[in-house]
């Protein structure tokens, strides 16, 4: 029994078998993206040792201050969906120590930046963009404010797609665009090869500056196609875009060196806070008032200084 044992080895360890183990070497691998290259030799593999590559972990954080007016907590809800590299946080108290509380949650939740809502008055929207820890931080007065449910829009694009961001040529002109620019491409811009997007360009954010406000909007790319064409892009040429939504406006108020707070970089020389708007209007109702008063008495002066002459028929009726 030995002797065959030995046999049946010397059988299977043969030149057919050294011939079957090498061409089993040489045959590539089949994977689903097509078919996988020969590994290299070890001895190769550390000579050519490459650094890694840079890969975008950016995530947001999105939350929202209390007692936040409905309209807008639908509007960070949309930002919500459009992002699908962000996580939704509880609402936080905006008191003066929100900073450092924002700073904590962002670290907790494993964040690189965060947006936040900040409601006054139950009127007034801020939104604080800030990259967490180290700065630099903006706030933004948010006017024009449109849902997605309120406008109505025909657009529909992917849940979860990348979007194309573009800016208009004002943003290279000072350097506070260029720094808001680029702060907007890291928080909008969707990381590639993230778990919950999606690889396809459906839609598109456009960033526009008119009259020192950043404009927001949101379209989808729409391609017609028919079911006779066989190219698989349809036709390009008659590409359009559809708004989708939201809208809303930025109107930068201050630029920080640090994460909610620091050193000033930039103020906005040409911002008027809502207080003072209101109280203004206040005044002109006021001022309605008081011209009413006077022209009213200026009338009765009026009437006094220039009294009417007696009129001859005046008693011809009276018995």
């Amino acid at each position: 029994m030995g002797k065959k044992r030995k046999q049946r080895e010397a059988e299977n360890n043969g030149p057919e078998a050294k011939k079957e183990d090498a061409a089993s070497e040489e045959r590539p691998k089949r994977t689903l993206l097509g078919w996988k290259e020969k590994s290299e030799k070890p001895q190769e593999k550390a000579d050519t040792v490459a650094a890694p590559g840079f890969r975008n972990k950016e995530k947001v954080l999105v939350t929202c201050s209390r007692r936040i007016n409905y309209r807008y907590r639908h509007l960070m809800l949309n930002v919500v969906s459009l992002l699908p590299h962000c996580k939704k946080d509880n609402k936080v108290e905006s008191k003066e120590t929100k900073g450092a509380t924002l700073n904590e949650l962002v670290e907790l939740r494993n964040c690189s930046s965060c947006l936040f809502f900040e409601c006054r008055k139950h009127l007034d929207l801020y939104l604080w963009m800030a990259k967490c820890p180290n700065g630099p931080s903006v706030k933004f007065l948010v006017n024009a404010v449109h849902t997605m449910e309120e406008l109505k829009l025909t657009g529909n694009h992917l849940k979860g797609s990348r979007p194309i961001l573009t800016f208009s040529a004002n943003f290279d002109k000072d350097s506070h665009w260029i720094l808001l620019k680029e702060m907007l491409i890291q928080i909008f811009g969707t990381p590639k090869g993230h778990q919950k997007s999606k690889p396809y360009h459906d839609h598109v954010f456009a960033f526009s500056i008119v009259d020192d406000h950043i404009w927001f909007r949101n379209y989808q790319i729409a391609v017609p196609h028919n079911e006779s064409d066989k190219v698989p892009r349809g036709s390009l040429e008659k590409m359009t875009l559809v708004e989708v939504g939201p809208r809303f406006c930025l109107n930068p108020i201050k630029i920080f060196g640090g994460s909610f707070g620091g050193p000033t970089l930039y103020e906005n020389p040409f911002y008027v806070s809502p207080n003072q708007i209101r109280a203004l209007q206040k005044k002109q109702k006021t001022g309605k008032y008081a011209k009413k008063v006077k022209a009213k008495t200026r009338r009765k002066m009026h009437e006094l200084s220039n009294p009417l002459e007696p009129d001859e028929f005046a008693d011809m009726w009276k018995e």
